[in-house]
């Protein structure tokens, strides 16, 4: 392109500008002038580049894709997206929870698997982690649990003692700790992560049977991990060392890909399973419930603007299609309130009008106004109404359990068998990890434990690992001189 055939710098507004270099001034050493509109505009668009970043999951990258329906699991759920054959587009946002924007990609910490389809019923949003389980199991804990693994009111540092103190004091966050200390802690890259919805849903099928499910997404590229030591130096070497390796990989042609499993189990059997089924510290051991194979997801396009496709996608647990709904999984619930809350607050109450968060479908609502609305219904604005406006259908309800639910009380779960908060860590430990993976959780521990953490709090975490295994929480004390 020649000077003479490149385009004209224009205003926002699409006016010509006289100038990129120089402002308008009376004179050549003379005061700028405020009618220079433009460099008013961009000073101005350039202190507001920037909207808050997410109180938890803010650092992370994504891309798009789609998801395939291989398999015919639809004596489960009628969802329109899991019926044979189907295929829509993906958007799949991967983060650390703890981390701000410029923290390093290789802290140890979970990772956020958020996935985004783009259905034929309006947009799905399944927000979960590279972990099946988390640190708690209602919300009425979630912000001091986060408060505590961020940083210090008073110095502004984070604090190994403030994160093992909540810790410690919270023993279903056990098995949660033992996947973080163990390999799954920092994923080699976040293709190489599994992702879970984590949560417990509802699936319903065309005939209004309901089931209890669980997602899992399989890597394709085969589950590894970083040691400590590698993660550190890699932290201090390229902050953005997850971000960077998916964009290249995909960019190189190399699309990751991951397989949709499901675990099932029969509404009934959820109250007299032999610990709560919808406790989000414990997994559903694959000899109840194997995993039931969905279809398959493939990342093959990067953002083309990863402000205006990343951090603007809102991802929120409540966008639920006909026949999946949610469950009595406490966690769940109250993440359907906060995330579009959050979304409102860091994007605007119209976010939903971003064009990655649009749905692919028409939207017929009688929500109006607000900052930022470029599209508004038009009349009749309001239902009901005699003018043929859109009209709610009740089948479209979503699959309910309240009516066994019992009263509305606020208690602690009712207790189960099995409902122990160290049995399924001390299981992980004794039975899943190998020698040496017992061996690195260890040391993992060791190193977190010596950062910092008071004589209480230290007393307190070996009786925390002598109760997740006698031989854990000994070998962690041996290493202390205890």
């Amino acid at each position: 392109m020649t000077e003479t055939t490149r385009p004209v710098t224009t205003t926002d507004a699409g006016i010509p500008a006289a100038s990129d270099e120089y402002s308008l001034t009376v004179g050549a050493g003379g005061p700028i002038l405020l009618q220079d509109h433009y460099l008013i505009q961009k000073m101005a668009q350039f202190n507001r580049e920037r909207v808050p970043e997410r109180v938890v999951h803010a650092k992370g990258g994504g891309a798009f894709g789609f998801f395939e329906t291989t398999e015919d699991v639809s004596q489960f759920t009628k969802a329109d997206l899991f019926q044979p054959g189907r295929r829509c587009e993906v958007l799949v946002r991967f983060s650390t929870v703890a981390g701000e924007q410029g923290s390093p990609d290789t802290w140890r910490d979970p990772r956020g698997f958020a996935v985004k389809f783009y259905t034929q019923q309006g947009n799905y949003d399944l927000v979960g982690n590279n972990t099946p389980i988390f640190f708690i199991r209602d919300p009425q804990k979630f912000q001091d649990f986060i408060h505590s693994q961020k940083r210090r009111a008073d110095s502004g540092l984070r604090d190994h003692n403030m994160q093992w103190d909540f810790w410690t004091l919270s023993p279903e966050s056990a098995h949660q700790v033992t996947w973080l200390m163990g390999d799954r802690g920092i994923p080699k890259t976040w293709r190489h992560m599994n992702g879970y919805g984590s949560h417990t849903f509802l699936w319903q099928n065309a005939g209004g049977e309901r089931f209890w499910i669980k997602y899992h997404f399989k890597t394709d590229q085969g589950i590894d991990f970083l040691t400590q030591d590698e993660a550190d130096r890699i932290a201090g070497e390229d902050a953005d060392f997850h971000r960077r390796d998916l964009y290249e990989a995909i960019r190189r042609g190399e699309h990751p890909s991951w397989t949709l499993y499901v675990q099932v189990m029969p509404f009934h059997e959820a109250a007299d399973y032999r610990f709560n089924p919808f406790d989000l510290t414990k997994v559903w051991p694959h000899g109840d419930y194997p995993l039931i194979k969905v279809g398959r997801m493939v990342l093959n396009r990067n953002p083309d603007n990863f402000f205006a496709q990343i951090e603007q996608a809102a991802f929120e647990p409540a966008n639920m299609v006909p026949g999946i709904g949610p469950s009595p999984d406490r966690m769940l619930l109250g993440r359907l309130f906060s995330y579009p809350d959050t979304h409102r607050y860091r994007i605007g109450t119209n976010y939903l009008q971003l064009p990655v968060n649009r749905p692919k479908v028409p939207v017929h609502s009688y929500n109006r106004d607000g900052a930022m609305r470029y599209e508004n219904p038009g009349d009749p604005v309001y239902a009901p109404n005699s003018y043929g406006g859109p009209q709610a259908d009740p089948s479209y309800e979503l699959p309910s359990w309240f009516v066994e639910g019992g009263e509305i009380v606020r208690t602690a779960y009712v207790k189960h068998r099995d409902d122990d908060d160290f049995v399924q860590a001390g299981t992980l430990y004794r039975k899943v990890l190998d020698d040496a993976a017992r061996d690195r959780l260890v040391d993992n521990i060791t190193r977190h434990l010596k950062q910092g953490v008071s004589t209480p709090v230290l007393e307190r975490a070996f009786e925390y690992w002598r109760s997740v295994d006698p031989d854990l929480g000994a070998r962690v004390a041996k290493n202390f001189g205890r």
